[in-house]
């Protein structure tokens, strides 16, 4: 029995274990943007997230797991992933940087050990490449290997996120198949046991990175409304079409009307196979029997 035990169990609560895939709501938001709409308070993120039994996984900032740790406590409940970063990149006020060099910088926001600790079954950190000092560069690969080795020892699943330093400003950076491949296998050559990415603009684009990502690959959301939902099935379908093995989701689930219904849409894509339209109307079926 050793560390390497650990992470297979982990793994099979992170990924399901009859389709290979996930669904994992983000719901950290907070932590680098303040209160999201849907997750303002505590009573919010109760009921919200307590809808939320049958996703596969529900990330917080470690200064929320007390306040509702209810919700991850029983059989066939999420597992609880740890956000582990603070980030100043991407803020759209009080940008970081000075003289048009717009870096920002990361910071740790707790340890492996305390998430095991508290019962987490996964962890995710941030790679941002592109640095114009090469010394943050390897400051950051350093980071992140740091923390795989970590991650081994204490047989927790570890999830990277890469982006690239200025994505939030130059569009060519995130919709450029190549660029995203090459730092997603990145990821997972540091040690990743899952890498998330953002939607490179079209599927085969999103098979490319797939098929050169050596570890499952999961598709981050970005913002959208329930009047949108179709474009939120669509996102999820097309990435497991592609390859990938699921979504890691926030605002396009907490912030809906019922996120219970935009969950059980996207499970029926995700795990079942469903079309993007099976799964619209599985959220509006749900949502039309509630209102």
């Amino acid at each position: 029995m050793d560390a390497r035990t650990g992470k297979k169990i982990r793994l099979g609560r992170i990924l399901n274990p009859v389709s290979g895939r996930t669904i994992i709501v983000a719901a950290s938001h907070a932590v680098l943007t303040g209160a999201p709409s849907g997750l303002k308070n505590n009573s919010e993120m109760k009921k919200r997230l307590g809808q939320l039994a049958g996703a596969n996984g529900i990330m917080l900032a470690p200064g929320s797991v007390e306040k509702i740790e209810e919700i991850f406590i029983g059989r066939e409940k999420p597992s609880l992933v740890i956000h582990m970063d603070w980030k100043s990149f991407g803020r759209p006020i009080f940008t970081p940087g000075t003289e048009g060099i717009s870096e920002g910088n990361i910071s740790e926001l707790t340890t492996v050990e305390n998430a095991v600790s508290s019962g987490a079954d996964a962890i995710m950190t941030y790679l941002y490449v592109g640095h114009k000092d090469n010394k943050l560069e390897k400051e950051e690969i350093q980071r992140n290997a740091r923390l795989a080795a970590e991650c081994s020892k204490y047989g927790i699943i570890l999830i990277i996120e890469p982006r690239a330093v200025d994505d939030y400003v130059d569009k060519s950076q995130v919709e450029n198949a190549k660029l995203l491949a090459w730092y997603c296998r990145m990821a997972a050559e540091i040690g990743a046991d899952v890498v998330k990415c953002i939607w490179p603009g079209d599927i085969k684009a999103y098979e490319k990175i797939a098929s050169e990502t050596t570890v499952p690959l999961v598709l981050a959301g970005g913002s959208a409304s329930d009047d949108r939902i179709l474009e939120t099935m669509e996102l999820a379908h097309m990435a497991v079409q592609a390859g990938g093995a699921g979504v890691m989701f926030g605002r396009r689930i907490y912030s809906s009307i019922s996120p219970a219904a935009v969950l059980a849409g996207l499970s029926a894509v995700v795990h079942e196979g469903a079309t993007a339209k099976a799964g619209a109307k599985i959220f509006s079926d749900m949502t039309n029997k509630t209102s």
